[in-house]
């Protein structure tokens, strides 16, 4: 639809739905967005990509090939897991044009895509009345091996959170490097092991844990695709905050990377405490010298409010804390610069004294 004002001046054109966004907007510009519009916005995502090496990389095959706003394609998100392009759409444009999307992969990517996977069934607004299904738009493949900075890893997309593996960490996994070398760490809401599995590079003990049964089963398979039988690391099916009440001096090196507190402001301050309480039993009960990765990937939570969360339970604890990094995103999650909001993930690495 176009976007007028109240002067009756063309504004812009985007895809109308029901729901606190009522327009998404695909360009400025008085332009029909047909199959070449969304061809040509597919082929600058994957230049990008190009220019960042992942495309050619020898030693990472998984990455976000389409952001959304961050590659002016809003309600759209493609990541790729060697041959397995993994879509959801969040708006109903978006999934109305799921099959042109794939034919449209297949046309600039080739012989390197295997299968297109639609993921959308839980990302589609309830608003729109239209019941999204699962199901591969172009080829098949079970769950696939990728490659993440040369480590190896297991993702089952039809089964798993998101599209199938957090490819937003992908660089703080590798900061992780520079600081586990004879550690005892402790992956919170570890999921399918990312974080482990880089830690077990180095560290003297690590331990992965995440409510999900399905997650941790998954985190033991990665570990072992990556350092065999290894007695070094072990899983534990419970709840966080539970795990947390009694660690004093167990580890001294934590990851907090808890799922989207806030999905929207209304739950804005909950979620502000919610952070607070998490960073409090770390910061409380780590050795001295120990160092915290803590993270949201909450859009509505700002940097600023982010950080006065993780200030507030560091001065509930009296205890000296040093940041030693500020993270985010990597560039494969492209930032709009007209587009803020899209800058979701941000996180800490604290210094415990």
């Amino acid at each position: 639809m176009e976007v007028f004002d109240n002067k009756d001046t063309f504004l812009a054109v985007g895809h109308y739905q029901p729901g606190s966004i009522a327009v998404r907007i695909l360009s400025f510009k008085e332009i029909v967005p047909d199959t070449d519009f969304f061809r040509e916005r597919i082929r600058s995502a994957l230049t990008y990509r190009k220019f960042l090496g992942l495309i050619d990389s020898k030693n990472t095959n998984v990455y976000r090939l389409i952001h959304a706003e961050g590659d002016d394609l809003p309600g759209l998100i493609i990541d790729y897991y060697n041959g397995v392009a993994v879509m959801q759409m969040h708006s109903i444009g978006m999934y109305r044009l799921r099959n042109e999307f794939a034919g449209i992969l297949r046309e600039l990517i080739g012989e390197r895509l295997i299968a297109v996977y639609d993921k959308s069934e839980e990302t589609i607004p309830y608003m729109s009345g239209i019941k999204a299904k699962n199901e591969f738009l172009y080829g098949s493949s079970e769950r696939v091996e990728v490659t993440e900075n040369g480590f190896r890893f297991l993702v089952d997309w039809a089964f798993s959170q998101k599209t199938g593996f957090f490819i937003d960490q992908r660089e703080n996994r590798n900061l992780l490097n520079l600081y586990t070398d004879g550690r005892d760490v402790l992956n919170m809401f570890g999921y399918t092991g990312g974080f482990s599995v880089y830690a077990m590079k180095n560290a003297r003990m690590v331990h992965t844990v995440d409510s999900s049964a399905s997650a941790t089963g998954m985190a033991n398979e990665n570990i072992k695709l990556n350092f065999g039988d290894d007695t070094r690391h072990e899983a534990f099916k419970t709840s966080a905050f539970e795990f947390l009440n009694d660690i004093k001096n167990k580890y001294d090196l934590i990851i907090l990377d808890p799922p989207a507190f806030a999905k929207h402001n209304k739950v804005l301050t909950n979620a502000l405490q919610g952070y607070k309480r998490l960073n409090i039993k770390a910061i409380e009960q780590i050795r001295p010298g120990g160092i915290i990765f803590t993270f949201s990937c909450s859009q509505v939570v700002t940097k600023e409010n982010f950080r006065k969360s993780v200030f507030a339970a560091a001065a509930n604890t009296g205890r000296r804390v040093r940041i030693l990094h500020q993270l985010s995103q990597p560039p494969d999650h492209p930032v709009n610069i007209y587009h803020p909001e899209s800058e979701y993930l941000k996180g800490l690495v604290l210094y415990v004294e």
